[in-house]
């Protein structure tokens, strides 16, 4: 509630600033770029890249099985679609424009599914904006009430709009808003830079990558969230630019993966940082500086000032961000500590630059160290990545549930 206020307060001051005497923009319905399908027997991904951010909807049908996607658009810059890649529950795909302004992807199925989560992603650096739908199986009985659930909520969207005298628009369902928080998971490193180097030769770009995919995986189980990855794969992407996909998404929590080393070989165990300028001891600053390098040719260029009104609500929200990071450090902290080795007062501070957001609450997961052969061993072994990345997943669940229920009081005191 807090951060709604005062980031609505920010926008509002900037606005009335920056649109004095100026004409308000045209908003023309972006062009689909790209469209891919993945899939395997237990979970399926289409991707459509976008021009710009648009609004969708999702309705399932059967005779035969599939599940269409419309979004507004204004035509496809493609024409031909990539073949799905691997076998599972989509066996196949087709985009095209189901008539002016909204394209349709049809993805037909080789089992009964549901969507299990779809976002759309705004563009950050040299990535477009992107309508992300993950399909996971579901048994026949429900699929085909699903059907009946969409066919009904076509049904009545179709009276309300020939009631209002607009044009119809077959086979579309109405979506609800967005309710669930969106996570960004952040593996750290990737491409050119491989991150801490153990002595076999085992990369940390490598391992938070693989750690962020099962947290990605669980967290979306859970139904309770939508979740993005800063990467997937191995590509490289600037500091400025994880904060920036985070922030453009208004992510309801940020989370940066990695696992780093330290001239000491004793030193070892999972830490969770928050950002602040004074670093607790002379490791995190070594880590924080470490880390920041890697972004040092981007030159993060500190932002043009702006007026004391808002320097001050900025400030605010600042405030509550951080506040808000520890709490979700602690809840981390306080699900994994029961099964997993960690640092002395594992709930850490230090000047990480991918922490800088002030809008988002932000915080940075050492999984352990590389220059230590126990870490080393548990962070290539399956069953503790499986045990530490459920335990990070209850500790992210369990700080919603506290957020939820300080905003309900707070509502309640009003």
């Amino acid at each position: 509630m807090f951060k709604s206020a005062v980031i609505a307060a920010v926008a509002l001051l900037i606005t009335a600033v920056s649109a004095f005497g100026q004409e308000p923009p045209a908003n023309p319905l972006p062009e689909v770029l790209d469209a891919r399908v993945s899939t395997t027997p237990q979970r399926a991904r289409l991707v459509l890249d976008l021009a710009a951010p648009t609004q969708f909807a999702i309705v399932s049908l059967d005779n035969p099985n599939r599940i269409a996607i419309d979004v507004k658009a204004s035509g496809l810059e493609f024409t031909e679609l990539t073949p799905v890649a691997g076998e599972g529950i989509v066996a196949s795909y087709n985009v095209e424009m189901a008539e002016s302004g909204r394209a349709r992807t049809t993805l037909t199925l080789s089992a009964p599914a549901q969507v299990q989560q779809a976002y759309v992603l705004d563009p950050f650096a040299d990535q477009p904006a992107r309508l992300v739908v993950d399909i996971i199986p579901m048994d026949p009985a429900g699929f085909a009430a699903k059907v009946a659930a969409d066919l009904a909520a076509s049904t009545v969207k179709q009276q309300a709009d020939m009631a209002a005298d607009e044009p119809t628009r077959p086979g579309a369902s109405n979506i609800e808003a967005k309710t669930r928080p969106l996570v960004v998971i952040d593996p750290g490193h990737g491409g050119v830079d491989s991150g801490a180097r153990g002595p076999d030769g085992v990369m940390e770009k490598d391992l938070v990558l693989a750690f962020a995919l099962k947290l990605q995986d669980l967290l979306t189980e859970s139904g309770r969230f939508d979740v993005a990855l800063t990467r997937e794969d191995d590509s490289f992407l600037k500091l400025e630019d994880r904060v920036a996909l985070a922030r453009q998404n208004k992510a309801d929590l940020f989370i940066s993966i990695h696992a780093d080393s330290f001239q000491q070989p004793d030193i070892r165990g999972l830490s969770v940082y928050t950002r602040d300028e004074n670093a607790t001891d002379v490791l995190d600053r070594v880590l924080a500086d470490t880390e920041n390098k890697a972004d040092i040719i981007a030159g993060l260029a500190p932002p043009e000032s702006a007026t004391s009104v808002v320097d001050l609500l900025v400030d605010l929200m600042r405030r509550e961000m951080r506040r808000q990071s520890y709490e979700a450090a602690q809840s981390i902290v306080h699900q994994v500590e029961p099964s997993v080795a960690l640092r002395k007062f594992p709930v850490r501070q230090a000047n990480f630059l991918v922490l800088q957001a002030p809008d988002v609450p932000s915080i940075l997961v050492e999984l352990g160290f590389l220059s230590n052969a126990h870490d080393i061993a548990n962070l290539q072994q399956s069953g503790w990545q499986d045990r530490t990345a459920e335990a990070v997943a209850r500790g992210i669940s369990a700080y919603f549930d506290e957020l939820a229920q300080g905003n309900e009081q707070a509502s309640a005191e009003k």
